[in-house]
């Protein structure tokens, strides 16, 4: 009988990361990502994490294990952010072609009369009407005939599209039209995304822009799917992480990638959850620092997704958890302004060429900046595999700042750190502070490879009393993704108002029983059966007359509940008024099994065993002598003091003074002002 071997991959800007099992204990992996070709690292981790555990290599005719492959993937957000997907034609109802340019009245910057809006994604020759109509109650309101449906596929057929976004008015209501036209157009040979099967959901222009945007994104993802898959081997089963925080199978986020768009991120945030409950956090802001970008998100007490987010400047209404992401990370490239001000990112360095110091990049970065202020070894970079370039990194820098009034490549460098600082503690007032949360009150898990860096100056800038560094910080996406649940979201929209509960709970149940037999049925499908399968109901509520809702769990006294988050989101409540239930929801679950970081003895302390040297770093209060640690060396209870550089091989941590550090029996690193009020549990 053959072994499973689970892997979990997150592609990245700079380095692909890769997580899996080996004798019962999680390891980790780090690759250069393939930026023209992201199949290509995932192919080069699997195979290097395959000799490792078998000797075996991908492609031989009899494997000895089964590969399930998880993986996070930026495939779908940069097509978008870059306008490289397909050639598309959108069908909707006659009158309505133009949607998508109309968009919502709201303006990105008010008082800007000059705003360059981004281009659509379906150019206007390409968006065809359709003389058909569903009226908002779901009745046939002018009949779809069969000639106007062989005229709309010789349409379609003379725009010669690569996909064909499918959006119908009041198709949620009824998707008969729809279903007749999606029907046609396959057996024509197109790739159809119709908004009955992808989000079946009120709100034209929303709906319209994210089944634009996924039949936008299909032939891109189906491609790069096809190629992993092959890459993987025959026999390999894989998943795609999904924005909300679970995954999909390959054949489903081929034909549905708009649900991918965050996968990377989402990945961060479970894993960011998991390690917290070890350490009895459950309020927490995640911050995940990589090469390109800083992705946070703030969970109090359970995952959060919303139904409004963005992305490239198009809204995606899928669920998706709600993360903020700013473009500063270790690989965002500083830069000077037509005014002479100092800019980090949002351009970034990448796998190629890199910041400065891995020997091919010119342009200075934020881990350069690192570096020459002596926060970074290079002699332990990736464990020692990859020795960075000081004198290049000088170099290079002194000629960015040559004629301007800087005195110092160091000074220079701590110019890069301040502004990218600044950029990422707005990134975390924007979900904390700006919501109604107090960062007071909250732990910052800090995780990618350059968070650990940044952590504890941005938790002194916002009062956030602990930082949290978990085991494995450079991969924890890819250990989220690893845990992840297979997910499944289901919707329909109601329009209800909340008045006679008896009689409203009998029609909620109705509609939640027909969401469950599709669900489960779903998850049948791929393997989930009996207790494996769990469901979550949910509601979005509003108050009547209200643009847009919340969305709560189904319980009891859903109504309570709805008064209560909406005097904690917006500042007041009102029981006297009336609620209307907006959709129901249902979020099915496939239950994986979870690997674990595995719980330590307590040694004592002492860290002396992990320090292997003491050398001047430089800090705002001076070039100070720091102990620098090998993390895979510190055991739990150690303890240590600021100034310190703890070195691993998937990240570097960095202690100020006037902080303090211990390891948890998880081997999650605890950071904490010295004399700081400490809150929470060590497990």
């Amino acid at each position: 009988m053959r072994n499973t071997l689970r892997i979990s991959i997150d592609t990245g800007g700079t380095f692909t990361d890769c997580v899996f099992l080996r004798a019962g204990r999680l390891h980790i992996l780090k690759v250069f990502s393939t930026p023209r070709n992201p199949a290509e690292a995932i192919h080069n981790a699997v195979a290097e994490v395959l000799r490792a555990q078998t000797g075996a290599h991908l492609g031989a005719e009899r494997p000895p294990v089964v590969l399930e492959l998880s993986h996070g993937t930026t495939v779908g957000t940069n097509a978008l952010l870059e306008r490289k997907g397909a050639r598309i034609a959108l069908v909707t109802t006659a009158g309505f072609e133009d949607v998508l340019m109309i968009g919502r009245q709201a303006r990105p910057r008010l008082y800007d009369f000059f705003v360059t809006l981004p281009p659509a994604l379906v150019p206007a020759a390409w968006r065809l009407g359709v003389v058909e109509r569903i009226g908002a109650g779901g009745e046939v309101v002018q009949a779809l005939t069969t000639a106007e449906l062989r005229r709309l596929v010789a349409r379609v057929a003379r725009c010669r599209p690569q996909a064909v976004a499918l959006c119908l008015l009041f198709s949620f209501a009824n998707p008969d039209h729809e279903r007749r036209i999606a029907r046609r157009l396959r057996r024509a040979g197109f790739l159809v995304s119709a908004s009955h099967e992808i989000h079946p959901e009120f709100r034209e222009y929303e709906r319209t822009a994210t089944v634009a945007a996924n039949a936008y994104l299909v032939p891109v993802m189906g491609r790069y799917l096809e190629e992993v898959e092959q890459r993987a081997g025959g026999q390999a089963q894989v998943r795609v992480m999904q924005s909300s925080g679970g995954t999909i199978s390959a054949r489903v986020a081929a034909t549905q990638p708009v649900r991918t768009i965050l996968s990377g991120p989402a990945g961060g945030v479970v894993g960011a959850c998991y390690v917290a409950e070890l350490a009895g956090y459950d309020r927490i802001i995640s911050f995940d620092m990589g090469g390109t970008s800083t992705d946070v998100a703030l969970i109090d007490g359970a995952l959060q997704t919303t139904n409004e987010g963005h992305v490239a400047g198009l809204p995606v209404a899928v669920p998706m958890l709600d993360i903020h992401s700013v473009g500063a990370g270790g690989g965002s490239i500083a830069w000077f302004d037509r005014g002479g001000a100092l800019r980090v990112g949002p351009q970034s360095a990448g796998a190629d060429p890199g910041p400065i110091c891995y020997g091919k990049g010119t342009a200075p970065t934020v881990t350069d900046a690192h570096l020459l202020l002596g926060r970074l070894d290079p002699e332990q970079f990736l464990g020692g595999a990859w020795r960075l370039d000081a004198d290049r990194a000088r170099h290079w820098m002194q000629k960015a700042i040559a004629g301007r009034a800087i005195s110092s490549v160091e000074e220079f460098a701590a110019g890069i750190l301040a502004v990218a600082n600044a950029t990422m503690e707005k990134a975390i007032r924007v979900i904390s502070v700006e919501r109604g949360y107090d960062p007071r009150r909250f732990t910052l898990v800090a995780f990618g490879g350059a968070g650990g860096l940044h952590a504890c100056a941005l938790a002194a800038a916002l009062g956030i009393p602990r930082v949290q560094v978990p085991k494995f910080p450079g991969a924890l996406s890819a250990l989220g993704i690893l845990r992840s649940d297979v997910v499944k979201d289901y919707v329909r929209t109601l329009l209800l108002p909340v008045a006679d509960e008896t009689r409203l709970r009998k029609l909620l149940a109705r509609h939640f029983a027909e969401l469950e037999r599709q669900a489960r049925a779903a998850l049948r499908d791929e393997g989930f059966l009996g207790a494996r399968q769990r469901l979550e109901r949910a509601l979005d509520l509003r108050y009547r007359g209200q643009a847009y809702e919340l969305t709560l769990s189904y319980g009891k006294n859903f109504v309570a509940a709805f008064h209560r988050a909406h005097r904690r989101r917006y500042g007041y409540a009102d029981p006297a008024r009336a609620v209307e239930i907006v959709n129901v929801r249902l979020r099915a679950l496939g239950l994986t099994q979870k690997p674990a970081l595995l719980r330590q003895a307590h040694a004592g302390r002492a860290p002396q065993a992990a320090w292997y040297k003491r050398t001047r770093v430089s800090f705002p209060e001076g070039a100070l002598a720091t102990d620098f640690y090998v993390r895979e060396r510190l055991r739990p209870g150690n303890r240590l003091r600021g100034p310190a550089v703890i070195a691993e091989y998937s990240a570097t941590t960095l202690v100020p003074p006037g902080w303090h550090a211990r390891m948890d029996a998880y081997e999650n690193l605890l950071l904490e002002p010295a004399g700081g009020r400490q809150a929470g549990t060590m497990k």
